[in-house]
């Protein structure tokens, strides 16, 4: 065994540093603290991105409650209420008709058109 070893280190100079066990503890350490440590470095990262995605998330939502806590102080007053019933959900009073014009639809209907010409 020991034979071996020589040749190897006769054949690779390098390779002598890399026998020392001061080197061989550091790697292993090197090894431990990226891959294997419950704080690996990878794990972090993992973390990390995690952690980032949540609070973009938590950002979204509280702009979407404070959006909605506005329309709420906005429908205490009864000519609001009417007026988003109107809106949203397409409400009306029996004596009425509704037409919705949907302009989007007639742009892309003249251009299919247009292009078929």
């Amino acid at each position: 065994m020991k034979q071996w070893y020589q040749n190897l280190i006769a054949n690779y100079p390098f390779l002598r540093f890399l026998g020392s066990r001061y080197t061989l503890v550091l790697i292993f350490f090197v090894v431990w603290m990226l891959f294997l440590d419950n704080y690996a470095y990878f794990d972090h990262r993992i973390l990390d991105k995690e952690i980032k995605e949540l609070e973009e998330n938590k950002a979204y939502y509280q702009e979407e409650i404070t959006k909605d806590e506005k329309s709420i102080k906005e429908m205490n007053y009864p000519g609001h209420i009417e007026r988003y019933a109107r809106e949203k959900y397409y409400m009306k009073r029996d004596s009425e008709d509704i037409y919705i014009i949907d302009i989007e639809e007639q742009r892309r209907k003249d251009s299919i058109e247009g292009a078929k010409l």
